[in-house]
């Protein structure tokens, strides 16, 4: 889809979706503005970006663990832009392991604190941005970890809490938003395959209906929402699991 003139934001993008995400705005035209934990891994993704489409891709360090960083994050954005077009709350931890110890404390308060409170603090600093645009999307990328009874994953139950959290926020979010025109968009995949789109593999990926889900698949799912018309409001992706 045309993205061209359009600021995107991308949190989690030093690997994996969040930075095919970044990469597939950038080729689409897009101005991209990307976090990730480290500022090394920010700052690759955005040098990948410039060489792959020669968008301009911003880097920013965020740990949305941290609510300093993510504040930091969106006051940086803000000195470089005056609105924010799309927002992919995509960072977040995965933890993993189904017993509850199998995970110390600080490993569970980093999950829950970045996969729910952090996405919560994303959106309440960029707010302001998404606001200042003709028409906004922000959006979430869950887990079908979130959907009731959805007890297939081996996530660690912090993750189960995080992305339960999440969910909650999105979907009131969504109802509070619309009047202003903002999208809330959630995507509540399964275990998908990852992929290189800067590999020529990632083209070539079999996509029928005996394949596992696919990064790509689930990219295409949110340039699917976001390129319909304004009265198009899509509140979520679920997905069948084989």
């Amino acid at each position: 889809m045309d993205l061209a003139g359009r600021t995107v934001v991308v949190t989690g993008a030093g690997r994996g979706l969040g930075r095919a995400f970044a990469l597939h705005a950038g080729r689409a035209g897009a101005r991209v503005l990307l976090s990730a934990r480290t500022l090394a891994a920010a700052r690759r993704t955005a040098e990948e970006v410039a060489a792959d489409s020669g968008a301009r891709a911003d880097a920013f360090v965020c740990d949305l663990a941290d609510p300093a960083t993510v504040r930091a994050f969106a006051a940086g954005v803000a000195a470089r832009t005056d609105r924010v077009d799309v927002l992919i709350n995509n960072g977040a931890r995965y933890l993993a392991g189904p017993d509850l110890w199998d995970a110390d404390d600080e490993a569970i308060t980093d999950t829950v604190a970045s996969g729910a409170t952090g996405t919560l603090l994303t959106v309440k600093h960029f707010l302001p941005l998404l606001r200042a645009s003709e028409g906004a999307d922000v959006v979430n990328l869950v887990s079908s970890a979130a959907e009731a009874r959805n007890h297939r994953s081996q996530a660690h139950p912090a993750f189960y809490a995080a992305k339960a959290a999440q969910a909650g926020f999105a979907d009131v979010l969504s109802h509070r938003l619309r009047p202003e025109g903002i999208r809330v968009i959630s995507l509540y995949p399964p275990d998908f395959t990852d992929g290189d789109p800067l590999d020529p593999t990632w083209d070539r990926a079999s996509r029928t209906a005996d394949d596992p889900l696919t990064a790509r698949s689930v990219l295409d799912c949110v340039l699917f929402a976001i390129g319909q018309p304004r009265d198009c409001f899509i509140r979520s992706f679920h997905f069948e699991q084989l």
